[in-house]
Order: C-alpha cells, then sequence, then structure tokens
C-alpha cells in the first residue's frame, strides 16, 4: 500500500481521533487539552490539496490550523475562504526576512502588508515561519528585533510550544524522519527522541498500540498527499530530488 495518500491520511487521524482531541494552534494556546494533537497545515504549493485535507477533517468532526504562504502556488482567496468556512484556522506562513534578504525594516512592513491581507479573508491570530531552504536568512529572526504581539498575534510554533512537552512529527521530506533533509523545520531539544518514525504506517501502529505521548503537533504539507498514482509519483520523484539538495544545505552549514 502506498504512504502519503489521502486515504491513509484519513486513517491516521481516524486512529488518533480514538484518544485525542485536535485542538488548532490558537485554542491550543488558550486552552490545552491533556491529550491533544494540533494539526498544522503549511501550504507550500498546490493549495487545491489542502481543500482537500481540510475537507476530510471536516468529514471527522476535526479541526487544525492552515498556514498559508503569500505566494500563487499557496495564496487562493476561494481555498482560504472555503477552508476558513470549514472551522478551521488559517494563519500567516511567513518568510518576510527572505523576502526582503535579511532586511529587517523591509520584511516587517511586507510582514504587516502580507497579515493585513490575508487577514481580509479570515481572522488570523497565529503565524509560522516558511523554512525558506534555499535562503541564508532564518524568518524567525525578525522577531530578534520586533514583537508580533504587536500585530495582534498571540503564537508561532517554534517560539511559543515547548517542544521538550510536545512530541513534534512533521512530514518533512516526505517521511516522518527527515532531520538530515531538513534545514528548519525542526526543533533543537526533545525529550522525546525515542519516537521515530519513518513512514505514516509507523505512527498509525504506535497511536494503535497507545504508545504517543499526551501532547501532539502533527505537521503535514498537503501537496505530498495524493491519491491519483500520477501526481503522487511526481511529487515523489521531486521530493526526492529536493532532499538531495536540503541534505547538502544541511551539511554545509553543520
Amino acid at each position: 500500500m502506498r504512504d502519503f495518500t489521502f486515504h491513509i491520511f484519513r486513517e491516521l487521524l481516524q486512529v488518533l481521533k480514538q484518544r485525542y482531541k485536535f485542538q488548532p494552534f490558537a485554542e491550543f494556546l488558550k486552552a490545552p487539552e491533556h491529550y491533544a494533537v494540533i494539526l498544522r497545515h503549511d501550504v507550500d504549493a498546490r493549495s487545491q490539496n489542502s481543500l482537500i485535507t481540510a475537507d476530510i477533517e471536516a468529514s471527522l468532526g476535526l479541526q487544525g490550523t492552515y498556514y498559508f504562504r503569500m505566494v500563487p502556488s499557496s495564496y487562493n482567496a476561494e481555498v482560504i475562504t472555503k477552508i476558513a468556512s470549514l472551522g478551521h484556522e488559517i494563519g500567516y506562513h511567513y518568510e518576510d526576512l527572505s523576502a526582503a534578504k535579511g532586511n529587517c525594516e523591509k520584511a516587517i512592513h511586507f510582514f504587516e502588508q502580507n497579515l493585513a491581507k490575508l487577514r481580509r479573508l479570515a481572522p488570523v491570530t497565529t503565524i509560522c515561519m516558511h523554512g525558506s531552504p534555499l535562503s541564508r536568512f532564518d524568518n524567525r529572526r525578525l522577531w530578534y528585533r520586533y514583537d508580533y504581539h504587536q500585530f495582534g498575534i498571540i503564537g508561532e510554533p517554534y517560539l511559543d510550544l515547548d517542544f521538550g512537552q510536545i512530541l513534534y512529527l512533521t512530514d518533512t521530506g516526505r517521511r516522518w524522519d527527515g532531520k538530515n533533509v531538513s534545514v528548519r523545520d525542526k526543533i533543537s531539544e526533545n525529550v522525546y527522541k525515542k519516537f521515530s518514525f519513518h513512514s505514516t504506517f509507523d505512527v498509525i501502529k504506535a497511536a494503535k498500540d497507545n504508545n504517543l505521548p499526551a501532547k501532539i503537533m502533527i505537521t503535514v504539507h498537503p501537496q505530498r498527499w495524493d491519491d491519483h498514482i500520477l501526481p503522487w509519483i511526481k511529487e515523489y520523484i521531486m521530493q526526492n530530488l529536493k532532499n538531495l539538495i536540503k541534505r547538502a544545505v544541511v551539511r554545509s552549514d553543520s
């Protein structure tokens, strides 16, 4: 059976739903459940795929958080509006410091403009950096100089969550153990090092066996998931090529 299909995605959610409460990031920050899954979506490309995952989740009575970039492959007003109407949280997947080539003054101006544009479609109270793997600028460094709370933002996952207490699972690299092919979508400290999964089937088995901790953030990139064989193969090939490039970048930075 192929991994990274919408069928497998639905099965993962159904298994987790038996034990966990799914909470959008903003809701978790305000009142975290004891057994909680923060279901985060980084919409980097193929925005229509995010509507498919949003529909699947809504059909199961689940809500997640969708972070959109301000590039044509991600920002789609119709898709964003529909996802918001399903009850999901909309957030800003910012990359303004990279876009401004490290100029903080330009970057904060871009951030304010882009946030206002997204807020014309849906309420936005949380943000999440885009890794920008080919840029030398870490977008989170914008907050070394500015305070996102001044823009009505209550949280940024990498800055407002204790990943020593929350298991972080991400499909970066089209796998669940892709730290060697991730430039920035990773965490520096994690007490849950024993939880290492390669495939979605591994995560499902751990969930069925109740071998997962009480609080989890799961990050999915909807463009990586597809039931149709041709786009699935295309994404598989493209991601493997990207992984080679990212692995080289990671090694050069180490």
